[in-house]
Formats: C-alpha cells, structure tokens, sequence
C-alpha cells in the first residue's frame, strides 16, 4: 500500500522526520477509522507512539542549540533517529491496514488475521528495543522524559509477551477453522481503553455485574516484592499467558482457575490493578502513583481523554477502591500473608499457631478508639513497645486494624501520644508487607504534618518513616507530591543531629526519583548540604556527598552548586577526604564539567589537576577511574593540564 513518504524520509533529518510521522500517525487516529476485530491493537499503538512526542521534541531542541559537527558522532546518533523514523513509517502503514474493512472470505480470515497480528508483535519489538538501545545521555535527554520512555518501554514489553501469546490462540483456531472474530480479547491480548477507568466517585446501578464478571477464563498474576529495594506491591495485569499451578500458587493466587480483571479496576497507564485509585479533573480514575507520576513530567492533560485538566488535584476513589477490595476478596486475590487462619508462616515455611496473642493484641488495639484518655496514653505505649520488640508483633499489630487508628491519632494533640503513634507507625513499616497498608490509610499526609510541627523526637521519627516508606518505588512519586521535602529539607537545616541524619537518609532514597530532585532544589536544599560538608566536626561529610552525588544530574541542581561555590571543597575533598568521600567528589565534579566550558575552566584555575594525578595512582577503582575521565576532559580542551 502506498503511504505517500519517499523512501528517503526515513533517512536523517534528525527529530523533524519521526516527528512528522508522529504528527501523521495521529492524523490517522483522530478520524476515529479504527473499528473491527484490531481496534483495541491500534489505539494501543496510537498511545504509546504518541508518548514518544516530548521524548522528539528534546532532540530537536538540542539539535537546534548545537553548531554543525558538535553532537559527538553525528551519523551514529542519525542512524538511531533513521531506524526510528522506519519503524515509525512501519507502524503507520499498519495502522492504515488495520483500519481497512476487509472484503475477504472465512477462510482466508484466519490467514488475514494472523499476518496482521505477526505485524503488531514485529512492530513492537523493535520499537520497544530501539528505545531500550536509544543514546539518552548523548541528546542531554532530561530525566523526567525518560522517565516517561521508560513507562513506553514497560508498556510494549508487556505487550510482546501478550502478542508471543496470541499465536498459540491464533494457529489452534486455525486448526480448528475457527473464525478469529469469534475468539476471546485475549487472542490478541488487548484491554479495552475505551471503558478504563470511566468509574467515576458515583455508585453505579451495574456494580454487581463488575464484581460477577469473573467468570471469563484469562490469566491473572500476583506479584509481591520480597527484597527492601523492591516495590512491595502486588499487581493485576490483563497478562494473557496462563501461569502453571505451581506459579500461581508461590505468587499468591488461591484460584485454581485464571479470572478476567474487569476492566475498571485496571489503571489506563499502567494496564495494572488499582490500589489506591484517584480521580483527576476530567472525571477520569487512575493509580495515584501513574498519573502522579505523569503529571510530574509536565503533563497537564489527561491521558486518557487529552483534555486539559483544570487542576491537579487527585480526589481519592473510595467507592472503586471497595469494589476492588471486594472483588480480590471474593476472589482469593491477595498478597502474600505471613498471617493464615491466625497461624504465622515462618522462614522454613512451617505454621505456628498464635491465635491467643492475636486475641489479646486486638483487645489492646480496641482501646485505642474506646477507652478513656489515660487509657489510650497507656495502649500506644504499649503498641509502640509491642510493635519494637519483633517482626511478629508487626504482621499481628497490622491484622488487628492498628494502622488506621495510629494514623488518626497523629492528629492528637496531646504530644505524648502523637511521639508514640508515629514511633508505632515507624516500627511497623518496616515489615515490608505493612509499607503498603500505610500508605493505603492516608498516612503520608498525617506524617508530613508531624515532620513540619511535631516535637524533635516526633520529627525524627516521622523522617525515618517517610525513609522505610520510599524504598517502595511508587512511594517515592506520592511522598514526593505530598510536600514532605520541604520538610525534610528544613529538618536538614535545623534539626538535631539524629534528626539530621534521618533527613538525609530520606531525602536520598526519595531523589532517586528525578522529579523529586528539582523538589529538593527548590526548597533549599543546597545551602545545608553545603553547611554539612564545611562542618568542622566532619560529622555530616558522607551523607552531604551521598546526596549531592544524586543531585548533581540535574541541572537546577548542578547551577545551585556552582553559585553556592561548593567546587572548591570539593577540590579539597579530593586530597583529605575518606575513600569514599573522594569518590563522590570526583564523581560530583565529572557530572559538573561534562560539556561546561566554564566549570571546566574553574576547576582548572583551582587546582584540580594535581589532586586528580594522585587519586588515579592511588585512589579506589571508582575514584581511579572518574578521576581519569575528568583529566581525559581537561586534556581535551586545555592541553597544558596533560
């Protein structure tokens, strides 16, 4: 089929020219000309490339600010836009196939069908390896869009193993001369976007058949994180690969059969079941985390309908988050337990019976909301001594319905038990099962209030906790939207000495996430990093690197420590700090003089040579080796250094 392009459009050009076939690619769409048994695959598509909008938009703009021959290898980075713009022009003329009515026979439908699925799965491996292989760093990509190319990337992947799954579908319907418009979604493994997340905070007169709708056979899966640097979160994705038994029984499923994840209670970005849904202004609900998320990399529209959002605040969908609940009840959907039937599961994977301590723990949750105030004074205390002592307590403490009424009393204002709840809320989140049900009882909020008013031991407490927190990845984007940094930043500044490391400690796990970097800059953080590092006790040294050394890929970041005048401790660094303190400095000084002139002249000027010559003969591997590609810079534009 002709699709009017030369071939050599698909050649250099830069960013304009897989531009242009975005541009085009949504022109197809806007007609609203996909129907029939692809539709779901084409606005899938559609979506994802559409995505790739800002990610083109930046390489254009660096293009357009570098003078001719500066972008490094020039016809390698051309050659990676030029592959682009192919599978784009691909991807089009798909499209434009699978929008057509065809006129063909039954028995050739089957055929029909199957080209045109090995087609989407071809496009989209390659797109999804082309992205996964893009030189980010060499186009000064921001990390905020590749952030976004990153959810892309996850998007297609997921769709490869849908499509890798429909074959089989495919080639048994063939054998069996079944028409493929007669087979379930899941022979092309594609969810219905048009009816996602059009739940809205109104109760629905077809709530029942939602919660019935079950009984469709498609895969599920329960994923629960077991290490600290995972997320703890379990997810419901529309997968359509069957799992063994034996899978489905170690993820945590207790059907024995696969269910069908009605399609409102999946998230429309991350096609992912709902934990905490929210409402944006449209009227549309989606995963607080994704479209927190999505805002966070500038978007002001919503993802699903385009439309501008007239503000940016996420209602919470309590109605849609009890369907959900219900629904995984009624189902035996749920996360791994270390608590069945009031036994434990130990680390051998043996039972033991503990019914009587879970008794008497619910009987001291209970006078947590019922007794008088001298007893409520008494119960946290004896929560907070309970909830220290062992991991068991934990997971009882947590069963007993403890976490929502610690939460509330966060509030109180009655000092003492405000100290005591949020050490309890503290000691609980760090059973990584607990970090969720925190987070699901609006503790965020509460927390951050006690981070900015409460006493010294309180604020401590409640940075330690906002750290347990954030070692769930999608924490970080909900605690970072919540305005703990600012907090946090200020604890940094004038708190005590524990409440100082408890800050940087959060502060470091909660910038991992690039949005909360330009958060941390905004609120000052560079003044007591710098106060850290010049502390004549030499007490702060290492978590003041540690953070700056995360910092440092920003750009607000790196102008912030340049006006601070912070290179030349630094520099100083280099020559009398510890092992790893010299690491960081040489790695915080490489990041600062990579494509700056003038920082690179400054450094120079200060003295850097010499301290960079010793630390590669006698540094750390990551110092040798940080230090020998900032000399390799400085040789490069200033000979005499070399």
């Amino acid at each position: 089929m002709a699709d009017g392009y030369s071939s050599s459009s698909g050649r250099g050009g830069g960013a304009d020219a897989p531009l242009t076939v975005i541009r085009d690619i949504q022109r197809i769409s806007g007609g609203s000309r996909f129907s029939g048994f692809f539709k779901k695959d084409c606005v899938d598509l559609v979506r994802r490339i559409s995505l790739l909008t800002h990610f083109l938009e930046e390489i254009r703009d660096f293009e357009r600010n570098q003078r001719i021959g500066e972008v490094g290898s020039s016809s390698s980075h051309r050659s990676c836009l030029a592959d682009l713009t192919l599978v784009l022009h691909d991807a089009r003329r798909l499209l434009l196939d699978a929008a057509c009515n065809f006129d063909i026979s039954e028995d050739s439908s089957v055929k029909v069908h199957k080209r045109i699925a090995i087609r989407f799965r071809g496009v989209t491996i390659a797109l999804e390896k082309l992205l996964t292989n893009f030189p980010y760093y060499d186009f000064e990509i921001s990390e905020d869009v590749q952030d976004q190319v990153k959810l892309v990337r996850s998007q297609l992947r997921r769709a490869v193993g849908r499509y890798n799954a429909s074959d089989s579908s495919l080639v048994q319907s063939s054998d069996n001369g079944t028409d493929p418009s007669l087979l379930s979604n899941r022979a092309i493994g594609s969810f219905d976007f048009e009816s996602v997340g059009k739940l809205e905070c109104r109760v629905r007169p077809t709530t029942d058949a939602l919660v019935e709708s079950n009984d469709s056979e498609t895969s599920s899966e329960v994923v629960d994180g077991k290490e600290l640097s995972n997320s703890s979160k379990t997810v419901m994705s529309g997968n359509t690969t069957t799992r063994n038994k034996q899978e489905i029984k170690n993820l945590g499923c207790c059907s024995h059969h696969s269910l069908v994840t009605p399609a409102d209670f999946l998230c429309p970005i991350s096609l992912e079941l709902m934990k905490d849904p929210v409402i944006v202004a449209t009227g549309q609900t989606y995963e607080r985390s994704c479209i927190q998320k999505w805002i966070d990399c500038g978007n002001k529209t919503c993802p699903k309908t385009r439309q501008k959002l007239l503000h940016l605040n996420l209602t919470p969908n309590h109605l849609l988050r009890r369907l959900i609940s219900q629904w995984c009840a009624k189902n035996n959907v749920h996360q791994s337990t270390a608590l069945i039937d009031g036994k434990i599961k130990q680390s051998d994977g043996s039972f033991r019976d503990i019914t009587g301590n879970l008794s008497s723990i619910r009987e001291l949750v209970h006078m947590l909301s019922s007794g008088t105030t001298e007893d409520l004074r008494a119960a946290v205390a004896e929560i907070r001594s309970l909830s220290r002592r062992s991991t068991d307590n934990r997971i009882l403490l947590a069963e007993a319905g403890a976490v929502p009424i610690l939460v509330h009393l966060l509030s109180s204002q009655d000092a003492g038990i405000q100290d005591n709840a949020i050490t309890c809320i503290l000691n609980l989140s760090i059973y990584e099962n607990n970090k969720e049900l925190i987070v699901l009882s609006d503790a965020i909020p509460s927390i951050v209030r006690v981070l900015g008013t409460g006493s010294m031991e309180a604020r401590e407490n409640a940075a330690a906790t906002l750290f347990c927190l954030s070692l769930v990845e999608d924490n970080k984007i909900v605690i970072g939207a919540s305005g703990a940094i600012p907090a946090l930043v200020d604890l940094l500044r004038s708190g005590s000495s524990r409440g100082k490391k408890d800050a940087a400690t959060a502060l470091y796990s909660l910038c991992t996430y690039p949005r909360n970097k330009g958060r941390a800059i905004k609120a000052g953080v560079i003044t007591p990093l710098l106060s850290m590092l010049t502390d004549s006790t030499n007490t702060f040294i290492d978590e003041s690197l540690t953070i700056i050394a995360v910092l440092v890929s920003s750009r607000e970041a790196k102008l912030e420590i340049v006006k601070a005048n912070m290179m030349p401790v630094l520099i100083e660094l280099l020559s009398e700090g510890s092992p790893r303190n010299q690491e960081n400095a040489a790695a915080i000084l490489l990041s600062l003089c990579k494509k700056d002139k003038e920082n690179l002249a400054s450094v120079g000027r200060l003295g850097v040579v010499t301290p960079l010559l010793e630390l590669r003969k006698n540094g750390t591997d990551r110092a040798r080796r940080k230090a020998l590609q900032l000399l390799e810079i400085l040789a490069n534009t200033q000979n005499r250094f070399l």
